[in-house]
């Protein structure tokens, strides 16, 4: 590294952790001051960072940083997570997506009268939202899980067709004119190409990553990964055969025996076995079909550099080489196994290794690469997971610093300011009417999503690296090739709806949150049991946000199966507690079977997070004074099962209809802030009150009591509500509009 380059590095890192330090200070999205850090390092400002900075390594360094991104983003992205609004996350990545680009293409051409190509290629940049800019939002913003997971799914999916689209459509429209067909063709083919390459990757690195010999690995997951691997090998390598120039039949022979070789070597990392007694037989099949396709691989490529013994001797010793390792695998144990500097490393090697791979063989097609890697590796039992995501979490925010501060600082100010009118109605168009119409499609028939949801949805929608970095490359390539007004059509329209969409829609994305009141207080519920899933039902039909945290996989996956959202982790751990959300909750309910571990939970709610209202369930009575009684609620889970059946014995009624709340009526405990109705009577008050309900109590603790006609409500005092569940909602409303 030059001694120029070294000072600009080093700044351009102080700066962007800085600014993610002051990010979460403010809990503003960090993305935000990113851009500014980078305006203030960039030709506009201070000058320290220009085109010229980097050189012909800026397209290196962006791409492997997008691709560690990528691969971060994804591998959080499990199934389970997916699952909570598949349907929205569906539309939004395909009908959606569609929408912002035909819409967004449109705009272009219109409004700032540039070629079709152009607005096309602009269309296809500006689909992306993206991890880099969606996860710093999620930070300040705790919305519902639902929420969550449509824009991350948008934001990996679409981020990868994006990428793989705007190259294609630079490729085959601007620069060779192939058409529209040889366009989707080439699109295809790219997706396929990251697909195969993540895929690879995927079971390369799973093999390494498999604990030692004592545990056997699920066959189920082996068949597929030795499957992954055998099909991506062979695709990848036919088409590099294919584009190498190697005829036909003979690319399609390179693929295939390159496919089993891999396949070979995958199922050996593994240790594909039917039982200790079939090691042998299954290892030297495994050996020998390796062999022959290693034989196949060379004596194909050394076709005309080789001829006679040689070639036949190359070709045999390739295969004995290959038999013989595959045997030697299925007998010995290469994987490092749980050893944690392993996983680190192993991350970024799935992360790079895979992206690096399929650039290999086509341009962007990387980034599906990565991003097909982290969703396969994510989805797997791994030995080491949450070192692995806390390392990805790290390495993410290092690089997501560097790159954007440096590509921020590469905006190009006069480009935006040369659209004049045009470019600030490409923004209004972006953020005021293709956004919400995509927030409709994608949303509309889903109950799950309430209107402030929608409207959330409909107002955040920020783009971030991926149209910055690629429309800064193909601008270059444009204004060498003697087409300057493109270039800056392209810089302008990309950089101006990334600077209007970062400062409003990221910038103010915790006030939206905030009005429109989809950032609900949450209830940390620490034990996704029976107990604990049951109170979560009747928590939830009050329309309480709660969030499980489990550290039993089986117990966190049966919270998941009924719909609730779960944090895995140990809720003794001030950490996990943190990252499920405890300094935004209202109520933490220590439910476990464990007395000892709901004794520390409430301790660290208390004294660490400052939680005013605590439960917990007390197993063995015994232990109740173990519970601070000042600030813990302590449920004596003996004494509530002889009240519930005592219940059942002397008013079987009142205990069914109690029982089954949520199933049409409702009791709901609020405090008066209805300035309008402080000082009237309930007499009065019984106006304002729905039918189907009653004030059953007033007061708290022991001064509770029902409340004569004459009793007038004051400021602040505790109302019970008693109903219908539409008349009690209505009631609430009423007498407690506000916090």
């Amino acid at each position: 590294m030059s001694g120029s380059l070294l000072p600009v590095v080093a700044a351009i890192l102080v700066v962007g952790i800085g600014a993610q330090l002051l990010a979460r200070r403010l809990r503003v999205p960090s993305v935000v001051f990113y851009l500014v850090a980078g305006l203030l390092l960039g030709p506009d400002g201070a000058g320290m960072v220009t085109l010229e900075t980097f050189g012909d390594g800026l397209e290196v360094i962006v791409g492997l940083a997008v691709a560690i991104i990528v691969f971060d983003g994804a591998f959080a992205l499990q199934f389970g997570r997916i699952r909570e609004a598949s349907r929205t996350s569906l539309r939004l990545v395909t009908v959606g997506a569609v929408v912002m680009f035909a819409g967004t293409t449109v705009a272009v051409r219109v409004l700032t009268g540039s070629t079709w190509e152009i607005a096309l290629l602009v269309g296809a940049l500006l689909v992306a939202t993206g991890p880099t800019v969606i996860t710093p939002i999620l930070e300040v913003v705790r919305v519902r899980e639902h929420v969550a997971a449509a824009l991350e799914t948008e934001g990996i999916v679409n981020d990868v067709t994006a990428a793989i689209g705007a190259v294609v459509i630079f490729e085959t429209l601007l620069l060779d004119d192939l058409g529209l067909p040889a366009t989707f063709l080439t699109f295809i083919e790219r997706l396929g190409i990251g697909v195969a390459a993540g895929l690879v990757a995927t079971a390369i690195v799973y093999a390494l990553l498999e604990a030692d010999d004592e545990i056997d690995p699920d066959r189920r997951v082996v068949s597929m990964l030795t499957a992954a691997s055998g099909l991506g090998s062979a695709a990848l390598a036919g088409i590099l055969a294919f584009e190498a120039g190697i005829g036909t039949p003979d690319w399609a022979i390179v693929g295939l025996a390159t496919g089993v070789v891999a396949a070979a070597v995958t199922a050996g990392l593994l240790r594909y076995d039917i039982g200790p007694e079939a090691d042998r037989r299954v290892g030297l099949a495994f050996g020998l079909a390796g062999g022959v396709g290693a034989i196949a691989v060379t004596w194909v490529l050394t076709a005309g550099a080789l001829a006679g013994l040689v070639r036949s001797g190359l070709a045999l010793l390739a295969g004995a080489l290959v038999t013989w390792a595959v045997f030697e695998l299925f007998r010995s144990d290469v994987a490092p196994g749980e050893e944690p500097q392993a996983a680190r490393f192993l991350t970024i090697a799935a992360a790079i290794g895979s992206f690096a791979l399929a650039e290999t063989v086509a341009a962007e097609a990387g980034i599906a690469a990565a991003a097909t890697a982290g969703i396969a590796l994510g989805n797997l039992d791994l030995p080491q997971r949450e070192l692995m995501e806390e390392f990805g979490r790290d390495a993410t925010l290092l690089v997501l610093a560097f790159v954007f501060v440096s590509l921020a600082a590469l905006i190009d100010l006069s480009a935006i300011a040369d659209l004049g009118v045009a470019g600030v109605a490409l923004a209004a168009v972006v953020i005021l009417v293709l956004r919400p119409l995509v927030a409709v499609i994608a949303t509309a028939g889903v109950d799950r999503f309430s209107r402030p949801e929608r409207l959330f949805l409909a107002a955040v929608g920020p783009r971030g690296i991926i149209p910055a970095s690629v429309a800064t490359l193909f601008a270059i390539e444009l204004a060498t090739a003697g087409n300057e007004s493109a270039a800056q059509i392209l810089l302008g329209t990309v950089f101006v709806v990334i600077f209007a969409t970062v400062t409003i829609e990221a910038g103010l994305a915790r006030q939206i949150g905030d009005l429109l009141g989809v950032t609900p207080m949450r209830t940390i519920l620490v034990g996704g049991g029976r107990v604990g899933r049951s109170l979560a039902t009747r928590l939830e039909q009050r329309g309480e946000f709660v969030v499980i945290v489990e550290d039993d996989e089986n117990a966190a996956a049966a919270a998941r199966k009924s719909g609730f959202t779960v944090h895995d982790g140990d809720g003794t751990e001030s950490d996990v507690l943190r990252a499920a959300g405890i300094e935004d909750s209202k109520i933490v309910v220590a439910a476990t079977g464990d007395d000892d571990v709901n004794a520390l939970v409430t301790q660290l709610a208390s004294t660490k997070f400052g939680v005013e209202k605590i439960y917990a369930r007390v197993n063995n009575p015994e232990n109740v004074d173990a519970f601070d009684a000042e600030v813990v609620t302590a449920i004596d889970s003996s004494m509530a099962t002889a009240y519930a059946i005592d219940n059942e014995i002397e008013r079987p009624e009142l205990a069914h209809w109690m029982t089954d709340l949520g199933d049409g009526h409702d009791i709901q405990q609020i405090t008066v802030t209805a300035a309008d109705l402080v000082g009237k009577t309930i007499e009065e008050v019984n106006e304002v009150i729905p039918g189907g309900c009653l004030v059953a109590e007033v007061g708290e603790g022991s001064e509770a009591r029902v409340p004569e006609p004459d009793h007038r409500l004051s400021d602040g005092e505790v109302v019970t509500f008693l109903g219908d569940s539409d008349a009690v909602a209505k009631a609430v409303q009423r007498f407690h509009p506000r916090e």
